[in-house]
């Protein structure tokens, strides 16, 4: 137990509660860094969900135009699409898993 002095008063201060203040800062810190992760990962979603719609519309344009390229160039537009929502999937899981398994206090 460690006391403290502070103008006439004499303040103990149990070990377990600082511990239990300290678990609680680090448990919230970890929390918003899992939340800030989450947001990362719907931003790129977001981008590579753009990028593979306006990549379609181009492999679309190449088909209609008679370019035998623009069929790949759509399955490729989809691919980047599928992976993109996989990548977000697996980040989210992951920063869930880390807030979820964090120990929200030391006792």
């Amino acid at each position: 137990m460690d006391s403290r002095y502070s103008g006439g008063w004499v303040f103990f201060v149990k070990a377990s509660t600082i511990r239990l203040a300290a678990a609680g800062k680090a448990y919230n810190s970890v929390a918003q860094s899992s939340a800030i992760a989450i947001q990362d990962a719907t931003d790129y979603l977001r981008s590579m969900s753009t990028i593979s719609s306006t990549a379609a519309g181009i492999g679309i344009a190449m088909v209609i135009a008679g370019n035998p390229t623009g069929a790949t160039v759509i399955q490729q537009a989809q691919q980047l699409g599928t992976g993109a929502v996989t990548q977000f999937s697996s980040i989210c899981t992951a920063a869930i898993t880390v807030a979820t398994d964090f120990p929200s206090s030391f006792g």
